[in-house]
């Protein structure tokens, strides 16, 4: 799969992993798991650049103890969930004409 498409379909997939509830690292690579395989490292890096892009807000706290981040979607993470919706109509159009029988 082309790595920008890869990295893409990634983001939304955490994006979406945590568009209901905030969530922390295990707990969106645990509810992934049926989607895809997901590594911490991979994972951390995409919430950093989530972070980054404003489509996530952190909180920490302390859970057991232990210093716990919390993601937050923002707005601007529904917007790109959104647009993903779209993006991927045009997709599925395309994809229906290079599969079409004739």
């Amino acid at each position: 799969m082309d790595t920008q498409l890869r990295k893409g379909l990634l983001d939304v997939c955490v994006l979406s992993a945590i568009k209901n509830e905030d969530s922390y690292g295990y707990k969106i690579i645990k509810d992934l798991k049926p989607v895809l395989e997901l590594s911490e490292s991979t994972l951390y890096t995409i919430l950093k650049r989530l972070e980054e892009a404003k489509m996530l807000q952190v909180k920490m706290t302390i859970y057991e103890g232990r210093v716990r981040k919390y993601y937050h979607i923002t707005s601007l993470g529904i917007k790109r969930l959104n647009d993903f919706k779209d993006e991927w109509e045009e997709l599925m159009k395309v994809y229906r004409f290079i599969t079409e029988e004739k």
